[in-house]
């Protein structure tokens, strides 16, 4: 079957369980997840969801999200919404019916608006997320114009290299302006060209507070909430402004002012807390590495599970912008490393369960590459224990990491997104490629090892083992009585693994 093909037969078989063009309100995706808005939740089919080979679970949270994959949801979600625009154009809403979905897209959003905190790391999360494959893609670049630096090798190559790895770095702030002013129901053109000031040469003309100002003073800190407070001068003009005058008067007020604003006051602010970020994630790494390592890492899947993984995203973003890497990428990454060991030690232990064992045999390779969505929803979350045993695996190798970060050899990531395996091409530090690759190579080790020891000895009780390890022809009272007991059953992950890749992806 095509590509092409393979992707549509995956959105044809996912929409009917969803409950038809008309139940989906709204779509997007991230990383690896289908994200959707539902009408009537009562209309979805979560199990047979899970069933589908291509799907690696489902996740409720302020929208209905569906686990694909890396590359498979971005090949997929364009061929989702065709089918749900032809569903829509083929069927004309009644009175009744649009005001029905209209009473439940209210309710949907009112649901939302009742976690506050969260709607905010929502948010920040939609602005940096579509950045993330540029930071990636600019990250290796560096890597590769570092290695070929160190080898001195291309020299002629190396010059044309940096600038393709540092063009979008050095603009980054036009982009998270462009990103905000949209989030936050503005104009994203003015976001983006309020935020451009904070990386225009000109501004080290200016002085502030005592100062002059120095271009990317801020930076992407700046650059958010100079474009928070464009949207609503804008929003502000929009209500007051005659509409006659409206296209010349709402742009020239909304810049100028928060033009103004930004120069003489954000870039200052912004770029003492960027520094004091800085500062305190280095201090804590200095000087309480292994324990905040072993916090960091420890804690890490939790925080992805409710979603409060999201507030790490503008730091990360900051220290790549202050230092060129984040220090608390490869420790937050130990808790895939933790995660894998969890996965072996469950492969083990239930010798006679196929259905499991298929699963991890599936989201293994994966699992090393750092995508952990399929060993997560499939396998040490529905298990339960097994999970907490993958959280002990990744503070072990946080605390190993950090270890190194409190004598000095500090150890980072040049891009947020990618784990395991994969952040092996993004890694930096102080010491020099060799000792940083070394230090993160061990602090998967003592991850992978240290999950599955206290999975193989503390993951299972003996009725678990009992009722998990029966025969084959039981796999299926297992995989039931699993449900009962954990969120939701292990399915197979089939063809297609992925994971949410956050700023620090599991």
């Amino acid at each position: 079957m095509a590509p092409e093909n393979k992707n549509r037969a995956t959105a044809a078989a996912i929409l009917p369980l969803v409950g038809g063009a008309r139940n989906v309100t709204s779509i997007a995706h991230c990383m690896t997840r289908l994200r959707l808005s539902i009408a009537d939740r009562s209309l979805v089919d979560d199990e047979a969801l899970k069933a589908l080979p291509a799907v690696m679970g489902v996740v409720e949270d302020d929208t209905y999200q569906i686990v694909l994959g890396p590359g498979t949801v971005a090949r997929v979600t364009p061929e989702f919404e065709a089918l749900v625009e032809e569903g829509r154009a083929e069927h004309t809403l009644t009175a009744g019916e649009l005001a029905a979905q209209g009473a439940a897209i209210k309710e949907a959003r009112k649901a939302k608006n009742a976690t506050p905190f969260k709607l905010f790391l929502r948010r920040i999360a939609n602005i940096f997320v579509p950045l993330i494959p540029a930071l990636i893609g600019c990250g290796i670049i560096a890597g590769i114009n570092g290695l070929l630096i160190n080898l001195e090798w291309l020299p002629s190559i190396t010059p044309a290299l940096a600038a393709i790895a540092s063009g979008f770095m050095a603009l980054i702030a036009v982009f998270v302006g462009f990103n905000t002013a949209k989030e936050f129901g503005g104009t994203p053109i003015l976001g983006g060209a309020v935020a451009a000031i904070i990386v225009f040469p000109g501004v080290a003309n200016i002085e502030a507070f005592g100062q002059k100002l120095s271009p990317g003073q801020g930076g992407v800190l700046g650059a958010l909430g100079a474009a928070v407070l464009a949207t609503y001068i804008e929003k502000w003009c929009r209500r007051w402004v005659p509409e006659a005058l409206d296209v010349l008067v709402t742009p020239t007020v909304t810049v100028l002012l928060s033009g103004l604003v930004t120069i003489f006051g954000l870039m200052f602010l912004a770029g003492e807390v960027s520094t004091g970020i800085g500062t305190a994630a280095n201090w804590l790494l200095d000087n309480t590495g292994a324990f905040a390592g072993l916090v960091l890492g420890g804690l890490f899947l939790p925080l992805v599970m409710l979603g409060l993984h999201q507030a790490l995203i503008p730091i990360h973003t900051t220290l790549i912008e202050q230092q060129g890497y984040t220090v608390l990428l490869p420790i937050l990454a130990m808790a895939g490393a933790g995660q894998v060991g969890c996965a072996i030690a469950v492969f083990k232990r239930l010798k006679n369960n196929t259905s499991i064992r298929t699963t991890i045999k599936s989201a293994l390779p994966a699992g090393f590459l750092g995508v952990g969505e399929p060993l997560i929803y499939g396998v040490s979350l529905p298990l339960g224990r097994p999970f907490i045993t993958a959280c002990v695996g990744g503070a072990a190798g946080g605390a190993f990491i950090g270890f190194f970060s409190m004598i000095g050899e500090k150890v980072g990531s040049t891009a947020i997104g990618p784990s395991g395996w994969a952040l092996f091409p993004l890694l930096d530090g102080n010491k020099g490629l060799g000792p940083t690759v070394a230090i993160y190579g061990g602090g998967l080790l003592v991850g992978y090892a240290v999950g599955f020891l206290a999975t193989y000895f503390f993951g299972f009780s003996k009725q678990m083992l009992t009722e998990l390890n029966a025969d084959a022809d039981a796999d299926a009272d297992a995989g039931e009585s699993v449900a009962a007991r954990g969120d939701m059953a292990p399915s197979p992950a089939g063809d297609d693994d992925g994971k949410e890749r956050q700023p620090a992806g599991v």
